[in-house]
């Protein structure tokens, strides 16, 4: 015989909604901490304005980058000056018609970009560039 209770059997049901929010965070937390480890592989160098410069085309092309403190970089790897050089002749060899683009800070030392153009010009490079940003006329 069975006795009536005043209470319903239930079934056991499992909630989703926290469940998904608690993932999101955890998801959103994840993203935020890969982002942060990332490191930043940029040069930190402010060109120069200049009001005439025109756009140019960066296809087949190295940068060569000189920082505020005189430290050279192509393409983002740092390098000295001699094994730089080395590096552009290999490139030279292998692309004659290499395109060159000079950027650096405003504050580096003018003799560095002008020896780096003098070398480039030595090895027969032609297509030199300096980089600059946009700027009024003074």
């Amino acid at each position: 015989m069975e006795i009536p209770t005043s209470r319903t059997q239930r079934r056991a049901r499992i909630e989703i909604v926290p469940l998904i929010d608690i993932m999101f965070f955890l998801l959103a937390t994840f993203v935020m901490v890969s982002i942060s480890m990332v490191k930043n592989r940029g040069i930190n160098v402010l060109l120069p304005e200049a009001s005439t410069g025109t756009p140019l085309d960066h296809k087949g092309h190295v940068v060569i980058s000189i920082s505020e403190a005189g430290q050279f970089y192509l393409d983002k790897v740092e390098m000295e000056r001699p094994r730089l050089l080395d590096e552009l002749g290999h490139l030279k060899q292998a692309n004659p018609e290499l395109k060159v683009f000079i950027n650096g800070d405003q504050n580096a030392r003018l003799g560095l970009a002008l020896g780096l153009l003098d070398e480039a010009r030595k090895m027969g490079l032609t297509k030199v560039a300096f980089e600059t940003r946009p700027g009024a006329s003074r």
